[in-house]
């Protein structure tokens, strides 16, 4: 996480961690980071280390914890209307896709800023899709030049021909 946080950080996005373990464990594992991975830890980490805030969002993997330590490796994305906006729990031995939350976190920006969604796969570059809920007076105005397509299963065509949103680009990022 440490290695991505200037992606978060381009994004708006502020980045903590909650943590099963101590402070003094958070300390050390801190230096394991710095060893292997030649980057100091970046952000905030909160200890839990009687996992009450852990079990209470059901951040630990159900079952035998004697397999492997117990670790904390879901995602939360909020957003600023301090809504859930995705949750991800990890299996103990599957680390996590950072890239991927970077996708998602693009995603509900585009959404955000710029009436968009994205299809399945989409990454930055691609095309994305007008929302349903802008007309097309405003889709036209905002997106000149857009095409309409009927393809999804749906009688109300859809308009999806913009080709660049630059997401990554966020117009208000946060301190």
């Amino acid at each position: 996480m440490a290695a991505a946080k200037g992606e978060f950080d381009k994004r708006g996005v502020k980045v903590m961690a909650i943590s099963a373990d101590t402070v003094e464990e958070n300390l050390e594992w801190s230096k394991d980071i710095k060893e292997v991975e030649g980057t100091e830890v970046n952000f905030p980490i909160f200890c839990d280390a009687d996992r009450s805030v852990c079990e209470l969002y059901n951040m630990l993997e159900a079952g035998d914890d004697t397999a492997m330590p117990a670790t904390v490796r879901s995602v939360f994305v909020i957003g600023p209307d301090k809504k859930l906006k995705l949750s991800i729990t990890y299996p103990p031995s599957t680390g996590r896709n950072f890239d991927e939350i970077l996708r998602v976190v693009d995603s509900l920006q585009l959404t955000a800023n710029k009436s968009l969604a994205t299809p399945v796969n989409w990454v930055d570059g691609e095309k994305a899709v007008i929302l349903p809920s802008v007309s097309k007076e405003d889709a036209d105005a905002k997106f000149p030049g857009t095409q309409t397509h009927n393809t999804f299963p749906n009688p109300k065509p859809s308009r999806n021909a913009i080709a660049n949103a630059n997401p990554n680009v966020n117009p208000n990022p946060k301190p």
